[in-house]
């Protein structure tokens, strides 16, 4: 038996729900009737974790947003998963909005957490493996306390802790 346990930290977002939502939302479009003949639409790469909304104007494409939204947040979808940009003119007087899935943590970020976690002083070891943490340490308490340390600080992520032995 292993004397140390040990958790992972990870950012991931289940494509499969997030697919469903963008079905609902589409679902919605055609059906809403300030939306059905707006111009409106969205599309999901499930390949390269993006959506880009076509709309004819910013209110238009906010709309669709807060639906996506919605129908993501009753998935159980954070919504901090989708990073927005900027809307951009598209031809014909329309808008378009990309929004890419954010998965994995980044590096930057990692070495932040594991900086954090290491001021705090619990008497655990980081690894920082690609895009995910690994905490291990002997005493499950400390591993339990580093959890709600990190939940209760803001990395502008989602973050889940699995693989807890």
């Amino acid at each position: 038996m292993a004397k140390d346990s040990s958790f992972d930290i990870v950012s991931e977002v289940d494509l499969q729900e997030v697919d469903n939502a963008f079905q609902q939302t589409l679902k919605e479009l055609v059906q809403r009737y300030d939306l059905k003949d707006s111009g409106a639409t969205i599309e999901f790469s499930k390949a390269e974790k993006t959506f880009t909304l076509h709309a004819p104007s910013d209110f238009i494409g906010n709309q669709v947003i807060d639906v996506l939204n919605t129908k993501l947040v009753r998935r159980q979808i954070d919504l901090k998963s989708v990073a927005w940009a900027k809307p951009e003119m598209a031809s014909g007087g329309t808008v378009r909005i990309k929004g890419t899935l954010v998965m994995g943590i980044e590096a930057e970020l990692a070495r932040k957490i594991n900086k954090d976690i290491k001021e705090k002083k619990f008497k655990v070891k980081v690894q920082i493996e690609g895009d995910k943490l690994r905490v291990s340490g002997s005493v499950r308490d400390e591993l339990q306390a580093v959890i709600a340390f990190v939940k209760a600080e803001d990395y502008g992520i989602p973050l889940q802790f699995t693989n807890y032995r």
